[in-house]
């Protein structure tokens, strides 16, 4: 009795889970293809915009530290 419940429930959810990706792709279907032709996507009100801290410099790293007498002793 559980197995058609479970099978139920899976085939719901992914059913649920197809129809709302294709409603995001439905919406940004157009700026795919733009994006594909190389031309400039229509924009649409909805901007996204990634802002990242410069780089400086890459930290050193570090050596390995190598394995003393007195560590030796201590473990």
């Amino acid at each position: 009795m559980l197995a058609p419940l479970a099978t139920l429930a899976f085939l719901s959810t992914l059913w649920l889970v197809a129809v709302i990706v294709t409603q995001i792709y439905a919406r940004s279907g157009s700026r795919i293809v733009a994006a594909l032709r190389g031309e400039e996507p229509v924009a649409e009100g909805m901007s996204l915009v990634i802002r990242s801290r410069p780089v400086r410099e890459r930290a050193a790293q570090r050596q390995p530290m190598r394995a003393r007498p007195q560590l030796r002793a201590a473990a």
